[in-house]
């Protein structure tokens, strides 16, 4: 790969990025008034921010746009169809399971969603009611969740799926007055019936929901408990409800909730408010993704977390995008060309997915020739989020497809990128192991443990100073205790992200990983990023997990597991010893690897992040709680005797 081809270099002072943050920062207020000029209002807002409001109210978080009132789901759907658009793919559903392909225009989705909000409404669905959605990536999902944001409702998607426990433990939390579900969601070897965990869940849970809506899949057809349950055709037949209007809404009313890991082992329920998401989604979509109306955007992630609500759902429908909705897996379903075959048939300009899906394409197709053959030249650009993109990974892919590959850091907290290089801005240089420079609205600081900001290139916290930009969380659902306990006591008037890393002399955020992913060996303290690194480096190397394990000479010694490549033709032993090299020379010898463990597979949430801090438990000798996002169960029982050897 040329150093081109990414454009590797320094920052330019002076350009549209920085004099863009730099306001943000100053005149929030000015900035953010702006942006909310592409959102409809019903009432436009005369102030983004006004914190004496916010401290009268005792407001955790701020909170933006107040007083202003408009409807997220006419912004999505209605402006679009009213402006002549009507007949524009807003849905493509491209499923790698079925090989179904369904399309949905504006004016479809806009009709669908508007009549499943009078069905809700008919329901007892009220405005600021819960609706839990337990969903697979149909495109239902996406109607749904639109139908709940026109009636005022408040949306919690639960990843379809997810263990009985954990479900409940939503239902619980969220209090729903209606389910909408299916019979079953797919997976690369099996049907996975949705409706025995529902019924589970609801035996665990202490609220019932009064309703539950089920489309019924023809893989699977689900048992219905009468009285209770409808299945969506039925709410959906013309004439059994009338359709549903767009409900006024204030910008500070809640649009959704979704339930990310509480510290406490309990979910927390995130909140996201209507006015402040929808001015910072449409504003990030066009500078941060370079996305206009008319674009096609394939998002390789669900519904179910935070990047599908972002970018699969509300971003490109508020930018008059075409969003691909696609079930399948990057590899296995058939293969590992199936992206390549979806940018080519739907014509995407921007691929965004997670580095584990990268790596995953990686390790069975190494030089991508199965990409080969099929057209990506409608291709601009890869995105990448979800967990820190190693240099190695970032340079292959790169140099394979050809376009620039954008690396970005954000959470389920901050609903969209606190870094990421803003293309539509300005195109900045990229830098391997960057997820480049702040967006705009986050004031990014690295704090050392007694809370003093540190120097260039110096690691710490990776904190952002009060207050949040708009689209961030407002508060967590039934109570903000939790939230000021773990985010914001440590460093008062800063968010802590939980992760650690360093800012350069030009501004580029490097992230290095959660704070407790921190080797520490006879006082010496490396980043488990800053060591994977090392291992990945090495070309018969697909995946790695770098964990520090107890010792009691050292404190921790870290330890390797790695996955290779379809490609590689070295004895497992010899890499392993490769590696071991590697670290050595790249790290230096007081990293003190010694142990490198060539595994089958890594333990993994849905979402694509490798489960370190359980393989960390697991070899000292601990039991911990298996995450509820762990895709594969079996992985994880099967190393339990390899990690505490």
């Amino acid at each position: 790969m040329t150093t081109g081809s990414q454009g590797t270099g320094s920052v330019t002072a002076g350009g549209a990025w920085e004099a863009a943050h730099r306001r943000s920062l100053e005149d929030p207020d000015a900035f953010w008034l702006e942006a909310a000029r592409s959102i409809s209002w019903i009432r436009r807002p005369t102030r983004a921010l006004d914190p004496a409001a916010n401290a009268a109210e005792g407001a955790v978080l701020p909170r933006w746009f107040r007083g202003a009132t408009l409807s997220t789901a006419y912004n999505c759907l209605d402006r679009h169809v009213v402006a002549g658009r009507g007949d524009q793919a807003a849905v493509v559903h491209h499923s790698a399971y079925t090989g179904e392909r369904r399309t949905l225009t504006y004016a479809e989705l806009l009709d669908q969603s508007a009549r499943l909000a009078g069905a809700l409404r008919a329901l007892g669905v009220d405005r600021g009611d819960r609706v839990l959605l337990y969903l697979p990536m149909v495109p239902e999902a996406v109607v749904a969740m639109l139908a709940c944001a026109r009636i005022g409702a408040v949306h919690v998607v639960v990843f379809g799926g997810f263990a009985a426990a954990e479900l409940a433990a939503r239902v619980d939390d969220a209090q729903p007055v209606v389910v909408v579900t299916a019979s079953c969601g797919l997976e690369p070897s099996r049907v996975v019936e949705y409706m025995p965990l529902l019924e589970a869940a609801l035996a665990r849970a202490e609220h019932a929901p009064a309703h539950c809506v089920v489309l019924q899949r023809p893989q699977v057809t689900a048992d219905l408990v009468p009285g209770r349950d409808l299945t969506w055709a039925e709410v959906l037949r013309p004439g059994a409800a009338p359709p549903a209007e767009c409900v006024e809404v204030a910008a500070t009313d809640p649009l959704y909730v979704l339930h990310t890991s509480g510290t406490t082992g309990r979910p927390k329920g995130v909140v996201r408010d209507h006015g402040g998401h929808a001015v910072a989604l449409a504003w990030s979509v066009r500078h941060l993704f370079g996305l206009e109306a008319g674009d096609v955007v394939l998002t390789a992630s669900d519904v179910g977390w935070v990047v599908g609500h972002s970018y699969i759902v509300y971003g490109p429908l508020l930018a008059g995008c075409t969003t691909v909705l696609y079930e399948g897996k990057p590899v296995g379903t058939p293969d590992a060309g199936e992206l390549w075959r979806a940018v080519e048939e739907h014509g995407v300009a921007v691929l965004f997915t997670a580095p584990t899906a990268v790596r995953a394409v990686r390790a069975r197709d190494p030089e991508l020739a199965l990409a080969e053959g099929h057209d990506r030249s409608s291709l601009r650009a890869l995105y990448l989020a979800g967990e820190r993109l190693d240099p190695d990974t970032w340079a292959w892919a790169g140099e394979h497809l050809g376009v620039p590959v954008v690396d970005n850091w954000w959470q389920t907290e901050t609903g969209w990128p606190i870094a990421c290089s803003p293309r539509g801005l300005q195109e900045l240089p990229l830098k391997p192991g960057s997820p480049s420079v702040p967006s705009p609205g986050y004031d990014v600081r690295v704090l050392d443990a007694a809370g003093r900001e540190v120097g260039p290139g110096e690691e710490g916290a990776l904190c952002l100073r009060l207050p949040l930009p708009p689209g961030t969380l407002v508060g967590v659902w039934g109570g903000d205790d939790g939230l000021r306990a773990s985010a914001l006591a440590a460093f008062p008037g800063s968010y802590v992200t939980g992760d650690g890393g360093s800012v350069d002399e030009d501004g580029y955020v490097r992230v290095l990983g959660r704070t407790d992913d921190v080797v520490n060996v006879a006082g010496h303290r490396f980043s488990a990023g800053q060591l994977e690194a090392a291992v990945i480096g090495h070309p018969d190397v697909a995946e790695c997990a770098v964990v520090g394990v107890a010792d009691a000479l050292r404190g921790q010694e870290p330890r390797a597991l790695v996955v290779l490549t379809t490609t590689a033709t070295a004895p497992p032993q010899e890499v392993a010893a490769q590696v071991v090299q590697r670290v050595r020379d790249e790290v230096g010898a007081v990293a003190s690897l010694r142990r490198v463990d060539v595994v089958a597979a890594l333990p993994k949430t849905r979402s694509g992040k490798v489960l370190r801090r359980t393989l960390r438990e697991i070899a000292d000798g601990l039991d911990p709680a298996v995450p509820s996002t762990i895709e594969d169960r079996s992985v994880l029982e099967g190393l339990r005797h390899l990690l505490r050897r």
